[in-house]
């Protein structure tokens, strides 16, 4: 097994070159070059899908079934949707953008040139408001970006158009020990899970899809598409969740802690309406855990879901799971996570892979009774 110590640093790193690239839904684009170098060193083929998704493929010892390894590209952000004649711009979201998070944030517009601009978002000062405005939090609609600028005229020299797009002005920074704090680790972190374990994987019998995803946060369009044209006999999605360690919540609705491993989920999604884990897959995951020493949770999380759900429906269906990065703060400018939980969720993705046999996987596929 790999030296947790280096591996650290080495996710460190990784995750610290995904995040200081804006690509929010949409605009992966933007992070293709970045995601490609560090797929094709390992993958018998690499290629880009018409919607977006980069897919690597690493062959296995013997064919015949496939794992397909999911993680997304993109990240939250903003669209530029009209600029005010004295040079503010009003903006839009993209993806699960709370208001409460924006509030004086500082920015960075991507425009269609490849120019960055950087911004703040505006709202009236304490000193002005009513009281009752002072109460509540405001409105996408009543936010601004200040970018500088005192006219429209201005804002077009600067190479700003409507459709340009926004994401959290932040680099990631490391907090006490193995705690990082960031933007876009949801899902910069389970990018660069997937990406480093892929890199790791070796002797696996079975072929492995490595596909960074795009516009999950939008709907899990690019993991639909993906899983129809490689099908795979089965799929583990690689993402965050909820890690709610903190002040105020109750300890039974912190779902995972940092520090304590990597999660493996068992239902997502509001009534469990997003993923309930595959039993056969869940079993697995736990097994391969537990025999490899590497510490886990398990994770029953109410709220939202990730690109497994949807490869789940896939055709005849998938048998799908999730290896899970504890987050906390996520969708906000300051997500942190912790170093240790990232690397043991390497491991755990490289040792799935290796230990999926190519019986076990179409046994699962399909189970003939007669």
């Amino acid at each position: 097994m790999v030296e947790l110590g280096k591996l650290k640093e080495e996710m460190y790193s990784l995750l610290q070159k995904l995040t200081s690239v804006h690509a929010p839904s949409g605009f992966e684009y933007l992070i293709h070059d970045t995601v490609i170098s560090e797929l094709e060193r390992n993958a018998d083929k690499v290629w880009v899908d018409s919607l977006g998704n980069v897919i690597a493929l690493k062959k296995g010892s013997k064919g015949g079934a496939s794992l397909m390894l999911a993680a997304h590209m993109d990240e939250i952000g903003l669209f530029v949707s009209y600029i005010e004649d004295d040079g503010f711009l009003r903006v839009t979201p993209i993806g699960g953008v709370l208001e409460r998070t924006l509030l004086h944030q500082r920015v960075v517009i991507v425009t269609r040139s490849g120019r960055t601009v950087k911004g703040v978002i505006g709202l009236k000062p304490p000193h002005v408001v009513k009281p009752e405005e002072a109460q509540k939090i405001p409105e996408i609609k009543e936010l601004f970006v200040d970018i500088g600028a005192s006219s429209r005229d201005e804002v077009e020299k600067m190479g700003v158009r409507v459709g340009d797009v926004a994401v959290f002005d932040r680099a990631m920074e490391r907090l006490t020990g193995d705690r990082v704090t960031g933007k876009a680790f949801d899902d910069r972190a389970g990018l660069a899970v997937m990406l480093k374990a892929f890199q790791l994987i070796d002797n696996n019998e079975a072929d492995v899809y490595a596909v960074a995803t795009v516009q999950e946060e939008v709907g899990l369009k690019g993991a639909r598409t993906a899983a129809f044209a490689i099908s795979p006999s089965a799929a583990i999605a690689l993402d965050v969740t909820i890690a709610s360690d903190f002040p105020g919540v109750a300890k039974s609705e912190q779902f995972t802690r940092l520090g304590k491993g990597p999660a493996i989920k068992i239902a997502d999604g509001r009534n469990a309406s997003g993923l309930i884990t595959h039993p056969e897959i869940l079993n697995f995951m736990i097994k391969v855990a537990e025999e490899e020493k590497i510490p886990y949770q398990l994770e029953v999380i109410p709220g939202g879901t990730t690109d497994a759900s949807i490869i789940a429906l896939n055709r005849e269906g998938v048998p799908a799971g999730v290896v899970s990065v504890p987050a906390r703060y996520i969708h906000s400018p300051t997500e942190v996570i912790d170093l240790n939980d990232l690397a043991y969720a390497v491991l755990l993705t490289e040792k799935i892979a290796e230990k999926a046999s190519v019986e076990w996987l179409k046994r699962i596929k399909m189970r003939v009774v007669k």
